[in-house]
């Protein structure tokens, strides 16, 4: 007899994690999408899914050293920070969650050149880290912005990925 254990997902079950993003990217879908009150014109979405991964790995290349100085010095600068006290002690972390972003976006390169789902859908996941970042970095208007925008642009070219 199989029983289920109290807290535990049976199989084929989704996950309350799972559900939540699963929501979330209803919601972005249904408010930045279909409920938009204009759409990108066709020619405009074609040019972003062709030439799109090759803008992105250019300004990864290009924004690679500067990500990693930063994070080499937020480390070297974090025991000062904790003497002498930060008025933003959340900076290291906001430092990992662009490393991750930036990890994200390069592991769904490959996924975007052959218009793939998956690398849309760590596109979407990347910048859903950021806006987290932006967030701790208490960026209120940032945080609407970047993620209005870049939830838009990703919702707009998502039929484009299969």
């Amino acid at each position: 007899m199989n029983q289920q254990v109290p807290g535990q997902n049976s199989p084929g079950t989704p996950t309350p994690t799972g559900d939540f993003m699963q929501q979330m990217e209803n919601f972005f879908n249904t408010y930045l999408h279909k409920k938009a009150p204009f759409h990108l014109p066709l020619n405009a979405k074609e040019w972003i899914v062709k030439y799109g991964p090759w803008i992105a790995l250019i300004i990864m290349a290009l924004s690679l050293p500067v990500i990693l100085a930063t994070l080499g010095l937020t480390t070297a600068f974090a025991p000062a920070t904790v003497i002498y006290g930060s008025y933003r002690g959340n900076f290291l972390l906001e430092g990992l969650l662009g490393l991750a972003s930036f990890v994200l976006e390069a592991a769904a390169l490959p996924g975007l050149f052959k218009r793939s789902l998956q690398g849309w859908k760590l596109v979407y996941y990347s910048a859903l880290i950021s806006a987290v970042a932006e967030l701790l970095s208490v960026n209120i208007i940032g945080f609407i912005i970047s993620l209005a925008v870049s939830m838009y642009f990703l919702f707009e070219i998502k039929e484009y990925y299969k």
